[in-house]
């Protein structure tokens, strides 16, 4: 689609298009709504992130307890939204053999406890098994840089969610 069929959706369906390029946040979509027209993809994703940022603390651990476990349980069952179960499949993390799976499991419990909101990682740019490796090296970082990578992460994650709907190259 082009950014002038963006700029030209309703409400609704702006919302139904862009409520999960920011994972299970719709409202986020809903205020990006109000900045058009958009320019583009890179304007249409600079209100996206500046959103994220204006967030309080909370807020942005809200956005980033909305990301499922990698390789976790909403994998294995299915419970991932279509985004999620595309980007987990084909980075292989559905194809971990038992003791991947177990170690993985183990690391992301960890982060978690220490740092009260799931791993996140744009599995698209990485190599899957690259992932624990990288998991195991962000839970010796410090919270507040730790929030920051997370949610760059996630800045990377809706850069390639737009992308797609846009039919642009990431």
């Amino acid at each position: 689609m082009d950014i002038e069929k963006v700029n030209s959706m309703d409400f609704g369906e702006f919302v139904d298009v862009f409520g999960n390029v920011i994972e299970r946040c719709p409202l986020i979509a809903a205020a990006v709504w109000s900045k058009r027209p958009f320019s583009g993809l890179g304007d249409l994703e600079k209100h996206f992130f500046a959103f994220i940022d204006g967030l309080p603390l909370s807020g942005q651990e809200g956005v980033l307890r909305c990301h499922p476990e990698l390789a976790g349980r909403q994998l294995q069952c299915g419970r991932l939204t279509a985004e999620s179960q595309r980007e987990q499949s084909a980075a292989g993390l559905q194809n971990l053999g038992a003791a991947e799976r177990l170690r993985f499991t183990e690391l992301t419990a960890q982060y978690r406890t220490r740092f009260g909101f799931p791993f996140v990682l744009a599995v698209r740019l990485s190599d899957p098994a690259a992932a624990p490796r990288e998991l195991a090296r962000r839970l010796r970082c410090p919270p507040a840089q730790e929030l920051r990578t997370a949610l760059g992460e996630v800045k990377k994650i809706c850069h390639l969610r737009l992308a797609d709907l846009l039919g642009e190259q990431p």
